[in-house]
Formats: C-alpha cells, structure tokens, sequence
C-alpha cells in the first residue's frame, strides 16, 4: 500500500523507525526486534539506510522486504543520497523495486566524517526527483521536516520554502525530526500550513530513557529542550530505572497531547528496543 494512502483512511497514522545492525550477522536480532513491534500493530514500519549511506553493506531493503512479506506491515526504506552517485541510486531504486517496496522516505543524508561527499546530489528534493524519474511512480515518496527548521537553514520560513521544493518534487508525505516541545512543533506546523504546505505531517517522537541517549541524540539533534524535560533529566540522570519511566511518560505525555490537538500521525523513532516501544504503546492505543 502507498503510504500516503493511510493517512486518507485513518488518523492518527501510527508507525515506527529501526534501523539496520551495524555489525554484520546481526539481522537476527533484527528480525527478533520486528517480531515484538508487532504487537504494537502499527501502520509502517521504516527502515534507516545503512550507515554512512553505503550501498555495498546496505540491508535497508532486505529488511523492508522482510517486514512486509513476512510480518504482513508495510515498509518505507529510507534512501539518502549525500554519498550516493546516480549509479547508486538507480541500483538501489532497481533492488526496492525487485523486493516489492512501493515507498521511500528521500533523505538528502547527514555529513559523516571521513566520508566522501558525492556531487550528484546537494539536497533531498534532488534526489525525489531522481526517484521520480526512474520509477515511473511505481515508488511513492515521503520526506523528512524540521519542526526548529534544519540547521543548515538561516530561518523557519527559508526552512519551510525549501520544504516545498521537496513536495513540487513529488514528496507526498512528511516526518518530522524528533522534538521535545509540541509548543514548537504546532507553531511549525501552522507556519508551514500557511505557507502551502498541505501534505500529511508525522510527529517524530523519540523517548529518553538512559543517559547515553542525553550525551548523544540529544545533544546532537539539535532539538530545543523544555523546562519539563531537563527538570526530568536532572532529577533521575543518576537513576537509571527512574529515568526509564520518566522518559516513557514524557515521550507518551507528548503522543496524547499531539493526537488530541489532532495531529496526522505519531512516529516513534524505537532505537531498535522494542520495549520502549511496547511500553509507549500500552499507554497510548486506546487513542489510536
């Protein structure tokens, strides 16, 4: 099913984010972690390109294939293009294809260190486009938006115009970036709706639950932090059971405000541990 699809028949979409073993040998605790997100029936699953966007080691599409053939749930491979030629691309287009997968979430990709750039592509909607081109819309295209507005942009509004590039290019659904404050999240959105934006959005939630995740995706996502959520990590840092519940209410908190104020769809970045995921799930499906 193309996944714009779902937001027509349902709201909240609900869905999930995994991504694919850095180590190789490791796709059976992979599918070990599938297996137990079922139980949270959600809508989609995506599946992060491999790290550093190399296509030679890129399960990504197995994966996707796996969940959808043999878990019954729709997949979205992600597909980035900052280390990608037009080569890479029109392979990896060509392996989506074979394995069945009718929708990817375009990326233009994060700037590994050490790492050659590519030059085919500068930005996301570059590559929609590309996508477009070879697939003839047998591959039905989502994108990626910043409820703070991407780093690399010198405002909200620029932000937002270049977000229309990627719908004009053929992107017809949206995640957005983990965020912290929903205050933010509903003045992008209607910034972003008065600005002609008019494609379903994704809330990107990602739950807090240890201290490696504060020194990492926290500080590295960029994302502004409320007075509610550093009052949490500062009362349970040094507690590592209090700090999971904590994070689990938190992360819930934000899901059944943001269903409640109507949003499209609630997107749960998982880090790969389904517990997280089946605790969110627990407290939130009565809402979906």
């Amino acid at each position: 099913m193309k996944i714009p699809e779902l937001y027509q028949k349902k709201k909240p979409v609900f869905s999930l984010e995994i991504f694919p073993p850095k180590r190789k040998g490791g796709l059976e605790t992979i599918y070990d972690t599938v297996a137990q997100l079922t139980i949270c029936e959600p809508d989609f699953i995506s599946v992060t390109y491999g790290a550093g966007g190399n296509l030679a080691d890129n399960s990504t599409c197995e994966i996707a294939s796996n969940i959808k053939k043999k878990y019954g749930i729709e997949a979205v491979a992600h597909l980035t293009c900052v280390n990608s030629t037009r080569e890479d691309v029109k392979e990896m287009i060509g392996r989506l294809a074979a394995a069945d997968i009718e929708n990817v979430l375009a990326l233009r990709g994060d700037m590994v260190p050490g790492e050659e750039i590519k030059k085919d592509f500068a930005h996301a909607n570059e590559l929609a486009i590309e996508v477009q081109r070879k697939c003839n819309d047998n591959l039905e295209l989502l994108g990626a938006c910043y409820p703070e507005g991407h780093y690399e942009s010198k405002s909200l509004d620029e932000d937002i115009q270049n977000l229309k590039y990627k719908i004009g290019a053929g992107v017809k659904a949206l995640i957005t970036q983990l965020f912290f404050d929903n205050q933010l999240f509903y003045e992008f959105m209607g910034k972003a709706r008065m600005m002609g934006v008019n494609v379903p959005v994704s809330a990107g939630i990602m739950p807090i639950v240890s201290s490696r995740q504060i020194e990492k995706t926290v500080a590295l996502s960029g994302a502004s932090l409320p007075h509610e959520f550093t009052k949490m990590i500062g009362l349970y840092e040094n507690q590592p059971e209090q700090l999971f519940e904590a994070g689990i209410q938190y992360a819930v908190d934000q899901i059944r405000d943001l269903i409640t104020n109507g949003v499209d769809g609630i997107h749960l970045y998982t880090m790969n541990n389904p517990k997280v995921a089946l605790q969110v799930y627990e407290r939130i499906k009565d809402m979906l």
